[in-house]
């Protein structure tokens, strides 16, 4: 099998397409994602916490060669822990909708069509030969 026709039946393979179909939809949810937590969770939650800017936390640290100071942006890093746990949180819930979805209704069990006159009169029968 030539290296051509070996790649093009990887490639084609379901799992390969539907694996990239994922990454895509997932890029543009991730994107939606942050939209939703940089602009519009963190600015009230900013507010209820007293108008505090995660990405502007800083403490000095020193000063370079050319004498501008070197920062500790810790507020970066903790901005990037919550738009983690807030991604996380609204991916944990849109999983959870969509496997509800999905999940199939339980049917009602079934009830037993009633006996045929055929198979009440060998009941009987079976109830007469029980008796001898």
């Amino acid at each position: 099998m030539s290296l051509v026709s070996e790649f093009k039946e990887f490639a084609i393979k379901g799992n390969v397409v539907d694996m990239a179909v994922g990454l895509v939809i997932g890029a543009a949810f991730g994107k939606i994602v942050s939209s939703l937590v940089a602009n519009v969770i963190m600015p009230p939650l900013g507010l209820v916490i007293g108008r505090v800017s995660f990405n502007k936390l800083a403490a000095q640290i020193g000063t370079g060669p050319g004498g501008k100071p070197l920062m500790l942006e810790y507020g970066l890093f903790i901005q990037a822990i919550v738009d983690f746990v807030l991604i996380a949180l609204a991916i944990f819930f849109v999983v959870k909708v969509i496997n509800r979805l999905k999940r199939a209704p339980v049917p009602p069990p079934a009830v037993p069509p009633p006996p045929t006159k055929s198979e009440e009169l060998l009941g009987e029968i079976r109830d007469l030969l029980a008796k001898r």
